[in-house]
């Protein structure tokens, strides 16, 4: 059953009198964009809590597997049976137990200092532990108490074993680059053990890059880092810091700087000597002039004419005729350069026995202006006329 006509109407007719809709509102607008924050944070939220722990980032760390991490081999001497602790800090070290088949390996050599030196070697020693120091520097040497240089290798691509120790004396050395130190060792002096230093359980290997993820399988590079490494049961890896260094340390000004900035200032030195060769060139022979440049004084006179009669101020060319001639009138009748314009009429008038009247007439400079060229040209013939009079009276 259709419904009445006027109930239509009236629905229709409440429907044209409602009124305009009401924009959306902020959240309705930006609905969107927020949505798709909030996906992207829960996204990372996830990534963040499933992600594994984080790597470590120093050189030849265990748990770092970059190209400078030694998480390789370190994986590999667990899997042979060698338990491998880490101590990343000196108190780590020190709650550490250590045995006779314990060996500690410390790496970023160049972080320790002498308190943390003294404090290895006292625990090492306590212990009866075995030492290996890789890559140590002339500073740490010496707190060693090894009196030896370090010579850098030419060529360590294919670098044979040759020495005494069976251990290493069929195997074959390959690094980008190595160490060697001057006393009895394995390939040229880089690997020398405790026989040669004279110190017990004390080993300097000079090429810590054979232990790098990168480098490790190139040569036989593997088979002589778990055979200087796995020989004990134990393997204590300590990765220095810098962190356990104390004042009485010493800190050197090359420490505290960034490692470009020696190469850095190479380069702008070198750039300043180029740019003051480039600069300081000659290009010919060099043009002399004399200076300052004398222009006679008619040129000056006829060219400042010129700049007058161009711009047509004649009242302005007659000033300066009259103040030139009441200056050099005044200087004739032995008045100051300072004396006021009156003083100048009233005595030229006096001494040419001429009206004052007409003599400020002429050169005051109250004067009425020239109206023509030719006025201006009579002007300037009367004041010369006037000097004249003075000159000769």
């Amino acid at each position: 059953m259709s419904a009445p006509v006027s109930d239509v109407a009236g629905t229709a007719g409440a429907a044209g009198t409602a009124g305009p809709v009401s924009p959306p509102g902020r959240w309705r607008r930006h609905r969107s964009t927020v949505l798709i924050v909030v996906a992207l944070l829960a996204a990372l939220a996830l990534v963040v809590l499933t992600q594994g722990p984080v790597a470590r980032g120093a050189d030849l760390d265990p748990d770092n597997p970059g190209p400078d991490g030694a998480q390789a081999l370190a994986r590999v001497l667990d899997d042979q049976g060698v338990a491998v602790d880490v101590a990343r800090t000196a108190d780590e070290l020190d709650a550490t137990p250590l045995g006779p088949d314990t060996l500690v390996v410390v790496t970023s050599a160049g972080d320790l200092g002498a308190s943390t030196t003294r404090r290895l070697l006292g625990q090492v020693a306590a212990g009866e532990a075995a030492l290996v120091v890789v890559d140590p520097t002339e500073a740490l040497l010496d707190e060693l108490g090894v009196d030896v240089d370090g010579v850098a290798l030419d060529d360590a691509a294919d670098v044979p074993g040759a020495c005494t120790d069976p251990t290493y004396d069929r195997l074959r050395l390959s690094v980008d680059g190595a160490d060697g130190f001057d006393l009895p060792g394995c390939f040229d002096g880089v690997l020398v053990a405790e026989g040669s230093i004279g110190g017990a359980g004390l080993t300097l290997l000079g090429a810590g890059e054979l232990m790098s993820n990168d480098q490790v399988l190139r040569g036989d590079n593997a088979a002589i880092a778990l055979r200087l490494l796995g020989g004990r049961d134990r393997l204590v890896w300590y990765v220095a810091s810098e962190r356990d260094q104390v004042a009485d340390d010493g800190v050197s000004i090359s420490s505290l700087l960034p490692a470009w900035i020696a190469p850095g200032l190479g380069i702008l030195l070198a750039s300043t000597l180029l740019l003051v060769l480039w600069r300081g060139r000659r290009l010919g022979p060099l043009a002399t002039e004399p200076l300052p440049v004398v222009v006679k004084a008619i040129e000056t006179t006829r060219s400042r004419g010129r700049l007058y009669r161009r711009s047509g101020d004649r009242a302005h060319a007659a000033d300066t005729l009259r103040a030139a001639t009441r200056a050099r009138a005044a200087h004739r009748l032995g008045l100051g350069p300072r004396t006021d314009e009156a003083t100048v009429v009233r005595d030229v008038a006096q001494h040419l026995h001429r009206p004052e009247h007409e003599v400020a007439a002429l050169i005051g400079a109250a004067s009425a202006p020239p109206g023509s060229d030719r006025d201006l040209i009579a002007l300037a013939n009367d004041l010369a006329a006037l000097e004249e009079e003075v000159r000769h009276s």
